[in-house]
């Protein structure tokens, strides 16, 4: 069941909310924009689900795209935390989505995120439906 849960950057000039379904998945990648980041998301958001609330022109933009589709992974130019991304991925369906990122989730009890089911993506080599052949670093 969809929960409405609101998150922000560090210094809380970028604000959002977004309604998430924890018992559908969380999700890691291991592409190096999210290797990096240590990113953990939850992703397949419908642009519905996700309202940004405050600080639209707080957020950078790193876009990334190929033939696989394209991303934007957004992050306050402040303070430089990554909230959310959107983007469309061939591979998975070629629709519009939104990923938030859960450590960007201020009121997120850690029961309900350990409980949350985890699926691994091999972003690395856009092979966005299967899980990498090692995921413990992730």
């Amino acid at each position: 069941m969809k929960k409405t849960y609101r998150g922000s950057c560090h210094c809380r000039a970028v604000t959002f909310e977004a309604d998430i379904d924890l018992s559908q998945g969380t999700g890691k990648c291991n592409c190096t924009v999210c290797w990096k980041q240590r990113m953990w998301n939850a992703g397949g958001l419908a642009p519905s689900d996700f309202r940004l609330l405050t600080g639209e022109d707080m957020l950078g933009d790193y876009r990334k795209y190929g033939d696989w589709g394209e991303g934007h992974h957004r992050f306050c130019r402040r303070c430089g935390i990554a909230t959310h991304s959107h983007g469309q991925i061939k591979q998975m369906g070629n629709v519009p989505f939104v990923s938030v990122h859960l450590a960007a989730l201020d009121d997120l009890p850690i029961e309900e995120l350990i409980a949350a089911p985890v699926r691994c993506m091999d972003g690395l080599h856009d092979n966005w439906g299967n899980p990498p052949a090692e995921i413990r670093h992730l």
